[in-house]
């Protein structure tokens, strides 16, 4: 990743109002975002990485200054609405086909940020909002692997967290979204 004092200093004149600062952040993060983009759209999505990028950079600047105080919320903030963009078109493309009887993938350190089938997203999104009327911070830390494709290290420090807890968060939520996806069958 990008060293975050640069990204820290221009987040901080866009939350201020400075809209050009906005778009030297998106300059400067782009080539990541593409690579975080493109890992979720690994296995034949139709959205396209770029279009992705563009959606959540409109997303974050839709009217309002950016409130991302640092370069690890600014990415957990693209993991939101990179989440958003993904489960839309998702709900988009399945709207008129249901089903399939396929079962989710779990996620594990290895699928961080993989892509997944419209029926998959759909069902992580659901297990996710289940998680986060359980634990709120457990589901932004699903977020931040997941979507935003952040290391436990920079998860920790979005956080505020140690890196210790966050694995042990990070197995816990993945014991959870495992139930909530496969149910007691497992």
């Amino acid at each position: 990743m990008i060293p975050g004092g640069e990204i820290t200093q221009l987040l901080s004149a866009a939350s201020a109002g400075d809209r050009d600062a906005l778009d030297r952040v998106f300059d400067l993060v782009y080539r990541e975002l593409r690579s975080i983009a493109r890992g979720q759209l690994a296995s034949g999505e139709t959205l396209r990485t770029t279009a992705l990028v563009h959606e959540v950079y409109l997303r974050m600047a839709q009217g309002q200054a950016i409130s991302a105080r640092d370069r690890e919320h600014f990415y957990a903030t693209a993991a939101r609405a990179m989440r958003q963009i993904l489960v839309d078109h998702a709900r988009r493309r399945a709207a008129g086909k249901r089903g399939g009887g396929v079962r989710p993938e779990v996620l594990d350190d290895q699928n961080v940020g993989l892509e997944t089938r419209e029926e998959e997203i759909l069902a992580i999104d659901t297990a996710l909002s289940r998680l986060e009327d359980v634990d709120i911070r457990l589901a932004k830390l699903v977020e931040m692997r997941f979507y935003g494709g952040l290391s436990v290290a920079e998860t920790a420090e979005t956080l505020g967290l140690s890196e210790r807890t966050v694995k042990r968060d990070w197995r816990k939520a993945r014991a959870f979204l495992y139930h909530e996806l496969h149910g007691s069958a497992a």
